[in-house]
This record gives structure tokens, sequence and C-alpha cells, in this order.
């Protein structure tokens, strides 16, 4: 049976980041992606997203994606059916990350917004795919698609955000960590992080990928997330009274 499956984008990504995951999982799972590029909170973005599913749902979410689906969890836990986290972070950032942060806002608003830059994608994808023009080029066109303004917006966004270490003990749906082997934005001892704290979540490393795997390795995440989404679903699926 096909199942509603909302999936959450990171920073400067769209749809296209889930583009083998929405056709190689289509004949179990409606997919829905998200549009998280018009609010300045997780929580905003939380809630826009939620509005898009109608009863229960499987969640998933990369990066900024990531801190998103935890707000979500925050916002309404009975509606998730199974949570898949993919190269994220449970924890707010640091006040070096904070200080960058705010310095790429201040370059966009100063009209020096270059989306990704062929420069930073090696801070993105494995370094054996940067000669991969259809990749990087598919990285480049999505940051141009998402723009400078909703840059700002996620960024504020991604400030903002709460540590959501102490919420992950209290997750009970089935839930899958992701992270590619050699992610320098979010390395893997962050989701190795996450998978210990949630309940037995199931901890799964892509060789051969960085900070983007679905469109780095995408048949080998089409695979684990189909996996996933054949667990047995969370209970229960209502409020407790």
């Amino acid at each position: 049976m096909r199942q509603d499956l909302l999936l959450l984008p990171g920073l400067l990504c769209d749809d296209a980041l889930w583009a083998h995951q929405r056709t190689g999982l289509a004949d179990v799972a409606r997919p829905v992606v998200a549009d998280l590029t018009r609010d300045e909170t997780v929580d905003d973005m939380a809630r826009r997203a939620l509005d898009l599913m109608e009863g229960p749902f499987a969640l998933a979410g990369l990066s900024m994606g990531g801190y998103v689906a935890l707000a979500l969890m925050r916002l309404a836990p009975t509606r998730v059916t199974r949570l898949c986290l993919m190269d994220t972070s449970a924890r707010a950032d640091s006040a070096e990350q904070a200080r960058r942060r705010r310095g790429l806002i201040a370059l966009s608003r100063a009209h020096k917004f270059r989306g990704v830059t062929p420069r930073l994608l090696p801070s993105l994808v494995h370094p054996a795919r940067l000669t991969d023009a259809g990749l990087t080029g598919a990285v480049m066109d999505m940051a141009a698609r998402v723009g400078a303004d909703a840059f700002i917006r996620q960024q504020h966004a991604i400030l903002s955000r709460p540590d959501s270490r102490a919420d992950l003990q209290a997750i009970g749906a089935p839930t899958l960590v992701v992270v590619g082997s050699d992610d320098q934005l979010t390395p893997p001892e962050l989701s190795h992080e996450i998978a210990a704290m949630i309940p037995g979540a199931v901890l799964r490393v892509v060789a051969d990928a960085g900070h983007l795997p679905p469109l780095e390795r995408p048949a080998a995440v089409t695979v684990l997330m189909r996996e996933w989404l054949a667990a047995p679903p969370a209970l229960p699926l209502t409020a407790p009274g």
C-alpha cells in the first residue's frame, strides 16, 4: 500500500534534491516536497509543510530539512509514522557557525549572493564527484532557483533553531538516520549522536558521498528509504487522551 511521504530539502535546495527518490519510490509512496523558502523560522517552515499533508505520513529531511523535521516532530509527533534524518544535526549552531552564517547574510544583503559556486562544491559533494558536471550543475542550479532572498530567510531560520537533543529520546517513530561517509558540513559523528539518542534508530552511512547523498548516490539512498518505508509504522497515530 502506498503511503504519504513528506520530503524536506536542505539549504539552497528544492525538489530536484529528491528527484530519484520521488520516481524510485512512487510505487510505495506518494511523495510531496515542501517549499522551505518562504519562512524565517523552522517552526513556521514546519507548519507550512504540515499543511500540505492529510492524515499520517512518513517524514524525511536533509540538513536544514532535518532541522525542520525535528520541529515538526515537536508540533505534531502523532502524525508521523516514520522519520528519516539525513546529513543533519540535532545541535544548535556553535558561536563560530553563527558568526559565519551572519556574515553570509550580510553579504547577501549587500547583493553579493553567489549561490553555490565551484569553489563551494568541495564542501558539498564527495571529491570523486567534483568532475561530474550533471551533479555539480544540478547543485548550482538549485541554489540559483532558491535565490538570495530565500537564502537569507533560510539562514535566519537555521540561526534561530533550538538545540533538539533533549527531544530525541521522546521520538517513537521508526527512525532511519543517514549520512554521507565524507560529509564535511554535518560530519558522520553528528548522525551517530542522533541515532544513539533516538530509541531504536537505525544508522546507515552512504559510502562515497558528501553532504548530498540523494543526489550523489541516488540509487543507494532510494534503496535505504524503500527499506525504511517497509518498517512497521509508529503507533499510536492519535494523540493520547
